[in-house]
């Protein structure tokens, strides 16, 4: 058995696609069905991967094996060694009579020198400090982690017509991403589904980044009655996405979400690390990669800004108050106050995307949108941003212990004199200045059984702020001042600002504060420990 078979006998043996086996290494389908066929070797580095994958020795996978009927015979006894006659060379040869076993000994003696020297050159100077660096230089330089942009519910991104308009980064009033591009940055801010559950723009984002179908997995989509496939991104956002460069380097991400854009990277990058057991046994060889697991280390770091990580109360508020507001729909008006926050007044038909391909519907109005979503169940963001519903999300949820975590929250309410409850700033946006003073005051106890008190009262408009702090019951410290004090796999909670759920995107702000924001959060990020 050659190394071609063996290769296609172990991923077989493992429950590996081709696709999911590429993903894993770091390479094309096109290679791995290369080196299963014979018609390429893969690198050293490779094999080393794959000993590792397979729980195999690198000797075992590059020694050839015959089959036991082509095995040469060997002698029983000494007497028939001296049985054969062999002719005398007319000029005397050394090693002659060598034995063939050590021959066979001396080459893989030889092989396995050649892998040591190879991982000795990868892995020693990717862990240690100066060398690890001087490593880098030496091979093409520090790689730079693109940052990709997130929104929340209601957002938009790149490709959708009303971006060409006003943008969601940079609230209207400026294009963040051109601005931090023109300070250097790598910045990417994609568009997912407004309306869509988590899962759903977890899935949306996978594929664009990527450059692949998207995939909502076969047990999600049969559970909430739509489609599993989505839209096809012929090009990855993010080229070399979670490959090995310039020295052994991987590929990175560092990942931005404001507002249920939290959700969303959270998601996607627990996903990507742990896979969805459920999806895999539906799928079967079919399985998307995001659903397979071991990517992890395709993200560098996770930030969320003004993030729901336990819902907010504001969902709690209007089913409560919703009669006497005129509020007939929770998800409608939800929808209202993020159009109001990311600064249009509604969706224009025609210029704004709502991506609910896999619905079925390709081209609708607000209202239809609503309507179709909550027709699925809970597969919808209103469900996952109530805290009953993210307390079910934040049961999918586990954090990869070599991903940085940073967490952002704003306050647009202070202490009253009279009710001694939160009531909203003066400066806080007027769309949001009622449903600060109901977040405010409120108390009560979800269906779920989750208690909103005290505790939940300050917020910035939409969110609360001890929900935007970190997800509950997951391990956090205070964001250190100095970058080689901050841990990975934990919540670094950075200190609370004032500003309301738009001020951090730059709504209702000044560019030059926002910017100032970005550059400093994405400097800290940049000189982190790899």
């Amino acid at each position: 058995m050659n190394i071609s078979e063996k290769i296609l006998k172990l991923r077989k043996e493992k429950g590996l696609s081709q696709e999911a086996f590429a993903e894993k290494l770091g390479v094309s389908r096109q290679s791995v069905s290369k080196w299963e066929s014979s018609g390429a070797l893969p690198d050293i580095d490779k094999i080393i991967a794959m000993s590792e994958l397979f729980g195999v020795s690198t000797d075992y996978l590059l020694k050839d094996e015959l089959p036991e009927s082509e095995e040469a015979p060997v002698p029983e006894n000494e007497e028939e060694i001296e049985a054969v006659e062999v002719e005398p060379a007319e000029t005397p040869v050394e090693n002659v009579s060598e034995p063939k076993s050590r021959n066979k000994w001396m080459k893989t003696a030889a092989i396995i020198l050649v892998i040591a020297i190879a991982f000795t050159a990868i892995a020693v100077p990717t862990y240690f400090g100066g060398i690890k660096n001087m490593w880098y230089e030496a091979n093409g330089g520090k790689l730079s982690y693109p940052y990709v942009l997130v929104h929340g519910l209601g957002g938009w991104g790149e490709g959708n017509s009303i971006n060409d308009m006003a943008q969601y980064w940079g609230g209207g009033s400026s294009d963040l991403k051109k601005v931090l591009e023109a300070e250097g940055y790598e910045v990417y801010t994609p568009g997912v589904g407004p309306v869509s559950s988590a899962w759903d723009r977890a899935c949306e984002l996978y594929a664009q980044l990527a450059g692949t179908r998207v995939d909502y997995g076969e047990a999600h989509s049969k559970e909430h009655n739509h489609n599993r496939y989505g839209r096809t991104y012929t090009e990855p956002l993010i080229a070399n996405w979670g490959m090995k460069m310039n020295g052994g380097q991987t590929v990175k991400i560092n990942l931005v979400g404001h507002s249920f854009g939290g959700a969303t990277v959270r998601l996607l990058t627990s996903l990507l690390e742990y896979g969805s057991e459920a999806e895999m046994q539906a799928g079967g060889e079919d399985t998307s990669p995001l659903f397979t697991g071991g990517k992890g280390n395709y993200v560098h770091s996770v930030t969320a800004l003004c993030a729901p990580h336990n819902g907010s109360s504001l969902t709690e508020v209007l089913n409560t108050v919703g009669s006497t507001l005129g509020v007939t729909n929770t998800t409608d008006m939800l929808m209202t106050l993020c159009f109001g926050v990311a600064g249009i007044a509604a969706p224009v038909e025609g210029i704004y995307d709502f991506r609910l391909d896999h619905f079925g519907i390709d081209k609708i109005d607000p209202k239809s949108a609503i309507a179709a979503v909550t027709a699925s169940g809970n597969d919808h963001a209103a469900y996952d941003l109530s805290p009953d519903g993210a307390a079910e999300l934040n049961k999918e949820i586990k954090t990869v212990e070599g991903v940085y975590y940073f967490s952002y929250a704003y306050s647009t309410t202070q202490q009253g004199k009279i009710l001694g409850r939160q009531v909203p700033l003066t400066s806080t946006l007027p769309i949001l200045s009622p449903f600060a003073l109901a977040m405010g005051q409120y108390k009560g106890t979800t269906a779920g059984g989750i208690e909103i008190d005290e505790s939940w009262q300050e917020n910035d408009g939409l969110v609360n702020v001890v929900s935007a702090r970190y997800p509950a019951g997951e391990e956090y410290m205070s964001l250190p001042e100095s970058p080689e004090d901050i841990s990975r796999g934990i919540w670094n909670v950075a200190p609370k600002r004032t500003g309301d759920h738009g001020t951090v995107i730059g709504l209702n702000a000044k560019a030059g504060k926002t910017k100032e924001f970005y550059i400093e959060l994405f400097t800290m990020i940049d000189s982190l420990e790899r």
